[in-house]
């Protein structure tokens, strides 16, 4: 049992968390809200919280192979599931291999934390998620902080970087701030530099954007050293892979603590994957709908609440910036009353005075529900005060 120091040091935390409105319910009432809110205004749940960007959530999984593999990939539980879905995945993406990881955090946390060694250096957008962070600061190398979406700022740092192993991270679609990577920029900067090397974080983009759903890297015509995607987003399921040459994925078999020390995925689960491959690879007329829908939706946010969304946002991460916590939180709350599910994202997930309800779009919605979303966003929002330039 816990003693009564510590009850009384979380106790004292958890209020200070209150006290400044950065408090998160792990019982998450605002989903019930907005449930009850739906039903009061006689609509289904619309949902603008989810990263389901194509829908594929309900679908079922495939019940074909067995729900455990009972041990790490290193001791025994590599399965073949495991092997035929780094297969597709690396030639879906036009790679030599891909490794397959239990989450998106697990991989971007050890992928940096194993390429990037003492006495490299690490050059990582300012607002790349805390995964890409973490696996950073667990690397030990030198970090250098760019401003976001920086390209000048890159090529200055690589020109001092005296020839030194450089890692260059960053997302290619932000997940707070639906802003894009100007990848073509940063190729051609990382040209000149043969020791730079990029690592990039394709969660939010796969499935949505790029020729089959191949992601912003595709689109482009990027080839990073490293790529990481997820299947918890437009997948619909869980789990996270990256994509690379062989050594690159050598090397994380053998050194990428968050693969070596955990359990294999569930092989059931690899196969369900398999057939969500297939979907999205296949989803062009999802991803025409949810382009379409994006367009419309920031058509009526910039037209009722000029200055709101933030700048640079595209497709379906949608941010509209509130500024303090308190009224983020209100401001979800009352689109909960509505039957609109959307999250206030506080510090430290984003920069302090930044707090911002997060919509998010899927193309399961329809533009029905887009409009009510819009009148919903009109109350709620009729008293939050005025915000200065952010």
């Amino acid at each position: 049992m816990a003693s009564e120091q510590l009850t009384e040091v979380l106790t004292q935390r958890l209020a200070g968390l209150r006290d400044a409105n950065l408090y998160r319910d792990p019982k998450n009432p605002l989903r019930n809200r907005a449930e009850l809110g739906a039903r009061r205004c006689g609509r289904p749940l619309i949902d603008l919280s989810s990263n389901d960007y194509l829908g594929l959530a309900h679908l079922p999984s495939s019940p074909s192979e067995p729900a455990g593999a009972g041990a790490s990939r290193l001791i025994h539980g590599t399965r073949a599931a495991h092997l035929v879905l780094e297969t597709e995945l690396a030639t879906w993406l036009g790679t030599e291999a891909a490794l397959l990881f239990s989450s998106g955090y697990a991989a971007n946390v050890g992928l940096v934390s194993a390429l990037a060694q003492p006495g490299d250096l690490v050059l990582s957008d300012a607002l790349n998620h805390a995964s890409l962070i973490d696996g950073t600061r667990l690397s030990r190398a030198d970090v250098v902080i760019l401003p976001h979406r920086d390209v000048g700022a890159l090529a200055r740092a690589l020109a001092t970087a005296n020839g030194r192993t450089t890692w260059v991270v960053t997302e290619s679609y932000f997940s707070m701030d639906g802003t894009m990577c100007d990848l073509c920029a940063v190729e051609q900067v990382l040209a000149q530099h043969p020791h730079a090397h990029l690592v990039l974080d394709e969660a939010h983009s796969l499935g949505v954007f790029g020729p089959q759903g191949r992601g912003l890297a595709a689109a482009a015509g990027c080839t990073p050293a490293a790529l990481v995607g997820t299947f918890g987003k437009a997948f619909g399921v869980h789990g996270a892979f990256v994509a690379g040459t062989y050594d690159l994925c050598a090397w994380l078999w053998n050194r990428a603590r968050s693969f070596v020390f955990s359990t294999a995925p569930s092989p059931a689960l690899q196969t369900t994957v398999r057939e969500r491959l297939t979907t999205v690879s296949h989803a062009d007329a999802e991803r025409d709908r949810l382009t379409s829908l994006c367009r419309a939706f920031h058509v009526q946010l910039d037209h009722h609440f000029p200055g709101r969304r933030a700048a640079g946002s595209c497709g379906p991460i949608t941010p509209l910036l509130i500024g303090e916590p308190e009224a983020a939180v209100a401001v979800a709350d009352s689109l909960a009353d509505y039957g609109i599910l959307t999250q206030a994202v506080r510090p430290p997930t984003v920069p302090a005075g930044t707090a911002r309800v997060r919509l998010s779009l899927n193309a399961r919605l329809t533009y029905a529900e887009l409009d009510a979303a819009i009148d919903a966003l009109q109350h709620a929002l009729a008293n939050v005060p005025e915000f200065g330039p952010l």
